[in-house]
């Protein structure tokens, strides 16, 4: 039972590789590490812009809570920065498991 098992799952994991390299692949060019500098610039960023307001809305909060303006503008970087993130984990995983082609320089 348990190498049926085994098996299976190695089975499985073929089958996700194969549909999504067959989906995501056309969809993106083969990719270098240049190509992915402006999305690793524009995560930076926005992790950059979500610490830079907490730092600016800790600053002049005088020990005091923030607002809510300044905990929805926060709200609204995190989500932001939190988005790309995802995405850009999304992209390492595409090419972490083969699903995008690399290429040299």
């Amino acid at each position: 039972m348990p190498n049926e098992n085994s098996r299976l799952l190695l089975e499985i994991d073929a089958a996700i590789r194969e549909i999504n390299r067959r989906h995501i692949n056309p969809a993106i060019s083969a990719l270098t590490l240049s190509d992915l500098n402006p999305v690793i610039e524009m995560v930076a960023r926005a992790r950059a812009s979500y610490l830079q307001a907490l730092f600016e809305i800790a600053t002049k909060s005088n020990g005091e809570l923030p607002g809510k303006e300044a905990v929805a503008r926060l709200h609204a970087l995190r989500m932001r920065y939190e988005e790309l993130v995802k995405g850009m984990q999304a992209l390492e995983t595409a090419v972490e498991r083969e699903y995008l082609d690399v290429r040299k320089r």
